[in-house]
């Protein structure tokens, strides 16, 4: 039997400034997560694992934009590098203050992926950008 991985997480966005630049940050992420491919054979990344809130209180959006995703995989952490490379490129071309991303796996335990915005909001672009990770481990060590 395969291994499973699970990996989920959200963006964070803030959006700040006159109501139609905070409008327009959002519509522009929403854009970015519509642009994904669909999940048809082995996208790493696809437009079906986002969730994307509405633009005021009662779609789900207070303040922050919080975009939420999830999906089930074989295996993913053999291709980690893969995935993560695309989650990233998709961040560079959206507004965000904050990413986090879940791994779990069974055989490499739980993995925490954490990207923060240098300038307190990251805008579109191809500036590196900063990731750390922390990790645990369940279980016992036999």
């Amino acid at each position: 039997m395969d291994t499973e991985s699970i990996v989920y997480g959200c963006i964070k966005h803030l959006p700040v400034g006159s109501l139609a630049q905070r409008r327009t940050s959002c519509r522009h992420n929403r854009a970015a997560i519509l642009s994904l491919p669909t999940a048809d054979g082995w996208p790493f990344l696809c437009r079906e694992m986002f969730s994307v809130p509405g633009e005021d209180l009662m779609g789900g959006t207070y303040h922050t934009q919080v975009i939420h995703f999830g999906m089930s995989y074989r295996a993913v952490e053999y291709e980690w590098e893969h995935w993560i490379s695309k989650f990233e490129s998709l961040l560079r071309g959206m507004y965000w203050v904050n990413a986090v991303v879940h791994l779990e796996t069974e055989l490499a335990g739980h993995h925490t992926f954490i990207w923060d915005s240098a300038d307190g909001c990251h805008e579109p672009s191809q500036e590196p950008l900063r990731v750390r990770c922390e990790w645990a481990r369940e279980g016992s060590i036999a």
